[in-house]
């Protein structure tokens, strides 16, 4: 029985698959039993209960505020978000990366709703609506399920694990818990405790397919040395702040589970939630291959890509600044070249810190850092120093932001007025530091030489009007259409390797 709208699967297919388990729907809906009060994921491994006790949400908040507690064995936490409402431009979704970007905790509802061009009144009836629960709901159990996953997988203090989750008040978050699960968060744990400076391991799921060596792919070849390192298997950074610096790293969880094992050292317990937030976004686990793929597999293009790469995802980058200046930096150069000038503004200007494993001892330098510098020192042309210090003095005057609500119009119509500044760059910028899916660098050479396949390179106007039909998911055409390019310059690069494949 569907008890919520859109975007709801319909019950036949919510039937279907608790019953298969099919891990492809794997927090796109979640299970809830009348007879236990206990909500499930559909993949959950406990005897499937009769249909007439079944009752399905669209949102784990939706099934706790129907008064359901959330399940010990399948665990909701571990559920990929829902991309149906967490990526694009539509109120909901720009609502949603406000609350990840802990927006609902220094603002008002009045202010968060204004934010994304809303009432209060009309943004909790849109929520009600659409994920049956209202923006608080929605909010507070995101965080509880954060703290369930962090009392069970580690072994932080409970008081800790209140701050990691955005509780500043210990009192409010025992009665939270309490009151979602049933049990105090104390009787949940099942670890005793360690040394809080150790490293702690969370699983941070996905729904399959998922391309993850194809993630480490992109990413390993515009590593910069000493704020990240990238291998085969691997994904390891440092981050701030420089008083307190953190580091992690990323890497697939061991066995069948369709989870990244993350290991985390993060000084600070009230950056934790965030951070966890951000490699979500990053590494593209709340996407769901299947919307994508319905949309894009129409085209003549992208048909055999698709069939090729059915989990590649969207990288996306770790800072906004720091994709601006990497974005800028590759203006009409290649990958290494602008890797190589990146690394020499690390080394010249990134913040060190100690304590951090070997090959992690730098932080990336911010706006206030790079603002005054003569950047033509580490090699950059006059006009893109420029163009770097102007983009560190809009950023810190406020006339640009990397606010993760902004539409995708509205983010290129407000980078473009800058000096040094193009349509390419905006939007790539929009793709790594946004994580948007519709963004699309047009102009990329590539893009329009693949796009053309054996006939002359397409025009940008002629590739943007091939694109509309790619829409909402143009940058996901964009990371096919660049790995098919990769691929290809792979094949010619070893021709006898290439025809003995074949």
């Amino acid at each position: 029985m569907a008890t919520t709208h859109d975007p709801l699967p319909d019950a036949r297919v919510c039937e279907q698959a608790r019953l298969s388990r099919d891990a492809r729907f794997d927090g796109l809906f979640f299970t809830a039993v009348t007879s236990t009060r206990i909500y499930c994921r559909p993949v959950c491994p406990a005897p499937a209960p009769k249909p007439q006790n079944v009752r399905y949400y669209a949102s784990a908040a939706a099934a706790e505020a129907a008064g359901f507690r959330p399940c010990l064995r399948c665990r909701p936490e571990l559920s990929p978000g829902n991309d149906a409402w967490q990526r694009g431009d539509h109120v909901i979704a720009r609502a949603l990366k406000l609350m990840e970007s802990g927006a609902m905790d220094e603002l008002s509802m009045d202010a968060m709703a204004a934010r994304v061009g809303l009432g209060a009144r009309q943004l909790r009836r849109l929520f009600v609506e659409r994920l049956g629960a209202p923006p608080i709901d929605v909010h507070t159990t995101r965080r509880l399920l954060f703290a369930k996953q962090l009392l069970t997988e580690t072994s932080m203090p409970v008081t800790e694990v209140a701050m990691a989750s955005g509780f500043r008040s210990l009192r409010r978050f025992n009665a939270a818990f309490l009151q979602a699960n049933r049990i105090p968060p104390r009787e949940l744990r099942r670890l005793p405790k360690a040394a809080t400076d150790d490293a702690i391991t969370l699983r941070l799921g996905y729904r399959p397919p998922y391309d993850f060596d194809a993630i480490l792919t992109f990413l390993r070849g515009r590593a910069l040395p000493g704020v990240e390192q990238v291998d085969e298997h691997s994904y390891a950074r440092v981050f701030g702040p420089a008083d307190a610096p953190g580091w992690l790293r990323l890497s697939a969880w061991p066995g069948e589970e369709h989870a990244l094992q993350l290991q985390l050292h993060c000084p600070q317990p009230a950056q934790m939630l965030g951070v966890v937030a951000r490699l979500r976004r990053m590494f593209d686990l709340d996407a769901c291959p299947q919307s994508v793929g319905d949309a894009l597999r129409e085209s003549s293009v992208l048909r055999p890509l698709l069939r090729k790469r059915p989990g590649l995802r969207l990288p996306g980058g770790w800072d906004g600044f720091e994709i601006a200046v990497r974005a800028i930096l590759g203006q009409q150069v290649s990958v290494a070249a602008a890797r190589t000038l990146a690394t020499r503004i690390v080394h010249r200007y990134g913040t060190p810190v100690a304590g951090s494993p070997p090959g992690l001892e730098r932080l990336f330098p911010g706006p206030e850092i790079l603002v005054d510098v003569d950047l033509r020192e580490v090699g950059l042309t006059a006009a893109r120093a420029a163009t770097v210090r102007g983009v560190a003095r809009a950023l810190l005057d406020g006339r640009i932001a990397f606010h993760s609500e902004q539409p995708l119009d509205e983010f290129v119509a407000h980078w473009v007025e800058l000096p040094g500044i193009g349509e390419w760059t905006a939007h790539y910028m929009a793709m790594r530091a946004l994580s948007h899916p519709d963004a699309f660098p047009a102009a990329d050479l590539i893009l329009r030489r693949m796009a053309a396949g054996d006939a002359p390179a397409l025009s940008t106007k002629a590739l943007t009007t091939l694109a509309e039909a790619w829409r909402p998911w143009r940058a996901y055409a964009v990371m096919h259409l660049w790995r098919s390019a990769s691929d290809a310059a792979l094949a010619a690069a070893k021709p006898g390797k290439a025809r003995r494949a074949a």
